[in-house]
């Protein structure tokens, strides 16, 4: 079984992009780019569910790269900060979708019905949680961090892809005091704004695709 990638930490815990297991080069070809129509996809939730993204036309989608096991992702729900976010954008009609892309042959993977379990034990709230386990939906977004942030527009386009807040870091106390960019964009949609920063360097742990 193949454990999660350790993180070269020090200092602030500042990191920049992780690439995931494997070579980048020998992915597909990522098909997600800013002012695009964002690729379709088709993945179970955890309660089995095939979800779609034509399933949500007309409305603004977050995506949300996520895992049980990295300290950056778990910062921001030991605080609330994320789930914080999710209430407030399913609030204003937003459909969130978090996504589990870990392989089942790493130690960290969870199984539908424990994904579920966990993640309501750490109080998120998204529209659904997606078993992305054999890495087909991200890598044609390119998500290669969690968290992992992208936005499409209700129609259809990728607006935002990038960080969660503009201070890489697994301090609790850090993340709230950063500026969250995925509200701002959200902010920027529902007053009919283009998108300010519609890109930024990701940051956090290593998404857990599979071996190639």
């Amino acid at each position: 079984m193949m454990g999660r990638r350790s993180l070269p930490l020090s200092g602030a815990a500042i990191i920049g992009l992780v690439i995931a297991g494997g070579s980048a080069t020998t992915w597909a070809k990522t098909v997600a780019a800013i002012g695009q129509p964002a690729p379709e996809f088709a993945a179970a939730d955890t309660s089995g569910r095939m979800r779609r993204l034509d399933e949500f036309k007309g409305k603004t989608v977050v995506l949300e790269w996520t895992s049980s096991s990295c300290p950056f992702t778990a910062a921001h729900y030991t605080n609330g900060v994320m789930q914080a976010l999710q209430k407030w954008a399913t609030d204003r009609g937003v459909i969130w979708l978090s996504v589990l892309s870990t392989d089942p042959s790493h130690t960290d993977y969870l199984p539908p019905a424990e994904a579920e379990a966990y993640n309501r034990k750490r109080g998120g709230t998204p529209t659904a949680l997606l078993m992305d386990q054999n890495g087909i939906m991200g890598h044609a977004y390119g998500a290669r961090t969690t968290p992992g942030m992208f936005i499409i527009s209700a129609t259809g386009v990728l607006v935002y892809e990038g960080a969660i807040d503009d201070h890489p870091s697994y301090d609790p106390a850090v993340v709230l005091k950063s500026h969250n960019l995925v509200r701002a964009a959200l902010e920027d949609i529902a007053a009919g704004r283009p998108v300010a920063t519609p890109s930024t360097k990701p940051y956090g742990c290593a998404v857990g695709y599979g071996a190639i």
